[in-house]
């Protein structure tokens, strides 16, 4: 049985594990009579509620007595540390494109590490029976994206497919019979060539760590590639650092190998194959996995530095312990910990004062998705605003870039420029028709100005415009930017909000609570109207009398409240506010900046 090692790329929500989900129900890798759930590969419950791919999966399919192993890969660049290290096991990439949006800027950010790596990719229109669908020019726009990105030959002579994975099909003809995915199966089994680490089967044995898990019973598990040699349960193996420091000698326990959506024991894996290895109690990701002849680790994908930084800290307000059970910084410490050994765009750094932590790591999306994770788990904790991470090169102050696409219809294109190459000090790159009624604008804009910037985005478009964004390089700083201008609510009384004080409240700004909700004093309990603080009793209630008049007794009638998602809140918040986040709760509130955060922010601004 011969192999083959693919990995599906493309832009978030162009259809990856879609497609995956196709290509193995006609593989056969279910029964019949199976019940399997649409993004079988989703098996995370953020993964499926957001409806992306946050975690590299890989999974197995039979072909004509071939083995395929497939990876589903993440297609946000937040969560680029994930494609990089996975891409490193494969041989070969499925680039899928949406027919109607073409290349965006993560199908850019994903393509350029599989070119790096000097991978062919076959490229497959996507959604092309949808009624807005221009494949022809989707085609273009991906050999020109190729090209810009400095393809060979050989990489630019790529096959096409035209498909649609919701419906099952993939053709090499637009007006093809539309029946099923042989054609596909049959392209990457003749386009991607098999491991070639298969020759050197009779090598000491390697394999590079890409990912890392557990198992209630076998404990610690690492999966990757083989890289030459062979491996069997009860070897004795040893565990490399990238500094070549020897980190563990252990006793391989079981070797796992995917097929279909599970695992299945093997007693021996060869060179080429993805296998998961069991005993280990000390080795991580990045790590080489070699016998113990090997004095030479392998080498391993260099990864994208972290572009911002996020105080994670204790939650030390008056309702603190009420909603969580892992309040402590220890508790949060180890967490903290364990997530930076598996994720490794994340880096985790103590603060002077100890209750507190660093994280850095690619960007908004990223941090709230390990935050969220956390209050799931019981944690309770204060998040700081998103600092944008500078560095210093032969004495030039340097800020990270991102591109921005966006689409958007052309009556709010004007309000969009004016935000990105104003206030924010972004530069318009390109700007050109998208459909009909619509526009796509591309800018470099420094990551300080799209901080926050989303949701004041969904407003100026009426909550119609697409907006995504690529970390791009480094440039000169470009001097300080304006953060939130409207000031806030500030609560001076702990208790129950009253919604006779809420509609009192209502002409000095928006609300982000309602009735009957516990507050603290200090909370920010609402949006001033103008551009200072102001402190407000939401505990007031009526006064009342033995006099009644006509009218004086109506119903209060209170507008509804602004309820942020967490990514909301982080991005709202000023640099002395925070976010409380609790299991059942998020809550925005005032902090007192101690000196070195002063110091901190003085930097960055």
């Amino acid at each position: 049985m011969t192999l083959r090692n693919i990995a599906i790329i493309a832009h978030v929500d162009h259809g990856k594990t879609t497609l995956v989900d196709e290509l193995l129900k006609q593989s056969g890798a279910f029964r019949e009579n199976q019940a399997i759930t649409e993004r079988a590969l989703d098996s995370n419950d953020l993964e499926r509620e957001r409806g992306i791919t946050i975690l590299a999966k890989a999974t197995s399919v039979e072909w004509k007595g071939n083995r395929i192993n497939i990876v589903d890969t993440p297609g946000h660049a937040d969560f680029g540390g994930e494609v990089e290290r996975i891409l490193s096991m494969v041989d070969g990439v499925v680039l899928l494109v949406d027919a109607a949006e073409g290349p965006m800027p993560q199908t850019k950010f994903v393509t350029s590490k599989a070119l790096n790596l000097g991978l062919r990719p076959i490229v497959v229109l996507n959604k092309v029976d949808k009624g807005d669908a221009e494949p022809d020019r989707a085609l273009d726009e991906c050999f020109d994206l190729f090209a810009n990105l400095g393809a060979n030959d050989d990489q630019l002579d790529f096959p096409h497919m035209y498909a649609s994975g919701r419906s099952g099909w993939a053709d090499h003809d637009l007006n093809g019979p539309r029946n099923d995915l042989n054609a596909l199966f049959d392209l990457i089994l003749n386009h991607v060539p098999p491991p070639r680490q298969a020759e050197h089967i009779e090598d000491d044995f390697r394999m590079l760590a890409t990912t890392l898990g557990s198992d209630p019973f076998v404990g610690r598990i690492l999966t990757g590639r083989i890289e030459s040699g062979t491996i069997k349960v009860g070897s004795t193996v040893q565990a490399i650092s990238r500094s070549s420091q020897k980190i563990e000698q252990f006793r391989v326990s079981k070797i796992r190998a995917f097929r279909g959506l599970g695992h299945a024991d093997i007693d021996e894996g060869i060179a080429g194959d993805i296998v998961s290895l069991a005993g280990m109690t000390k080795a991580t990701v990045a790590d080489t996995i070699c016998a113990l002849a090997v004095e030479t680790p392998l080498e391993s994908q260099p990864i994208d530095p972290p572009t911002i930084t996020v105080t994670f800290g204790i939650n030390d307000s008056p309702l603190a312990g009420r909603e969580g059970s892992k309040v402590q910084s220890r508790v949060i410490r180890d967490r903290l910990m364990k997530e930076a050994e598996s994720n490794v765009a994340i880096k985790i750094k103590d603060t002077p004062s100890g209750d507190a932590f660093e994280v850095a790591g690619r960007g908004e999306l990223q941090m709230g998705v390990l935050i969220e994770n956390m209050r799931r788990e019981g944690f309770e904790l204060s998040i700081s605003r998103p600092q944008v991470l500078m560095k210093e090169e032969d004495g030039q102050k340097l800020e990270p870039i991102e591109e921005v696409t966006i689409d958007v219809d052309d009556e709010y294109t004007g309000a969009v420029i004016e935000k990105i190459t104003g206030p924010r000090k972004g530069d318009l790159v390109e700007m050109k028709p998208s459909g009909v009624g619509k526009t796509r604008l591309i800018a470099k804009v420094p990551a300080r100005g799209l901080i926050g910037y989303h949701g004041e985005f969904l407003t100026d478009t009426r909550g119609t415009g697409i907006m995504n964004r690529v970390f791009s390089g480094w440039s000169p700083y470009k001097g300080s930017i304006e953060g939130r201008r409207a000031g806030v609510l500030i609560s001076i009384e702990d208790g129950d909000t009253v919604a006779y004080a809420l509609w009192n409240l209502e002409e000095r700004g928006k609300m982000f609570v309602g009735p009957q909700t516990k507050v603290y004093k200090g909370m920010v309990i609402g949006e001033h109207t103008r551009d200072n603080d102001l402190e407000v009793n939401p505990l007031k209630g009526k006064k009342l009398t033995n006099v009644r008049a006509s009218g004086s007794d109506e119903a209060v009638r209170l507008t509804p409240h602004i309820k942020f998602s967490l990514e909301e809140a982080i991005s709202y918040i000023n640099n002395d506010e925070l976010v409380e986040v609790t299991p059942a709760s998020i809550r925005l509130r005032k902090r007192f900046l101690d000196s070195h955060e002063r110091k901190r922010q003085a930097r960055n601004n």
